[in-house]
């Protein structure tokens, strides 16, 4: 009967947020089934830690603190992985043409420059077009505020000029 009533809590929590995991999932994932994989594992994270979820903390900010670092280990895994495998060119595996279905191109450009960016970066990006406060992002990323706030104006001049780049590539 417990376990039932955890499975339930946990689920209640996590439905209003899935938009949140599909963001990060979006953004370390590098293919469909990577997303997937990635998906899995953070579902999978979160449910291990809920019983010591701390309800002081708003779900959102323990839920993003936990799916960003399961992205970034499952990269660095997949980066370490990909160092000793060599993969088929990702090019030659998709569909001329193909590009994900009822996202606008400039929601694809964008989530393709936030995809060059590192790791600090990209949680970075997320949670700033999410609209977390510096003080949030501070929170959720182990940082100062101040520390934020400079990281947030880098890296938002770089997707600046990443975005104006593929533009330009476009043109």
């Amino acid at each position: 009967m417990a376990d039932l009533d955890l499975t339930a809590r946990f689920l209640a929590a996590l439905e209003p947020h899935r938009r949140l995991l599909s963001k990060v999932v979006r953004v370390y994932g590098r293919s469909e089934a990577d997303r997937e994989d990635l998906t899995q594992e953070v579902i999978a994270q979160l449910w291990r830690a809920f019983p010591r979820y701390e309800p002081r903390w708003a779900f959102s900010t323990w839920m993003y603190r936990v799916a960003l670092n399961v992205a970034i280990s499952h990269q660095r895994r997949e980066r370490t992985r990909s160092a000793v495998v060599t993969p088929a060119d990702e090019g030659a595996l998709q569909v001329p043409g193909a590009r994900d279905v009822g996202i606008p191109d400039e929601v694809a450009l964008l989530y393709r420059a936030i995809s060059q960016l590192d790791d600090l970066n990209k949680a970075l990006a997320l949670l700033y077009l999410d609209g977390h406060s510096q003080a949030e992002m501070a929170e959720i990323l182990g940082l100062t505020p101040t520390n934020v706030g400079t990281r947030v104006g880098r890296m938002k001049e770089r997707l600046r000029q990443a975005v104006a780049s593929a533009e330009q590539e476009v043109a």
